[in-house]
């Protein structure tokens, strides 16, 4: 299993990333800014996994949200609270290109699998207790 990484590293991991300002890059032929199924066109060999959120001490986390205001889970400013779902449950990987975050999870349901990503922005992340 990947490393745990709690939410104060993820936010030293966010500010490291978004420090750099990388240019464009073939990861960002999609936009990401809110939860998206995985794009065909996303090169898989282009992302390497750094950890993971969901919690080994944690054998059954949350399915509670954390959206405040008008938010939804497909909102581009919807807080990357990581003690809640969808994020308790996501890996965190980096462009090996261009070193911008995604976090990605996979979404099951009674007849399909889908694999979703989002990118990590410094400034959605917040530290909100269950």
């Amino acid at each position: 299993m990947p490393d745990y990484l709690d939410t104060t590293t993820l936010i030293d991991l966010a500010r490291r990333a978004e420090v750099s300002e990388p240019g464009p890059c073939a990861c960002t032929k999609t936009p990401l800014d809110g939860w998206q199924s995985q794009p065909i066109s996303l090169d898989e060999t282009q992302l390497r996994e750094i950890g993971t959120l969901l919690a080994e001490s944690d054998p059954e986390p949350t399915f509670a949200e954390y959206l405040p205001g008008k938010t939804t889970y497909w909102s581009d400013n919807a807080p990357v609270a990581p003690r809640y779902f969808p994020y308790n449950r996501c890996s965190v990987w980096e462009c090996v290109s261009c070193a911008r975050l995604y976090l990605r999870y996979t979404e099951g349901g009674g007849y399909f699998v889908d694999r979703r990503i989002r990118a990590l922005r410094l400034a959605l992340i917040e530290d909100i207790p269950l």
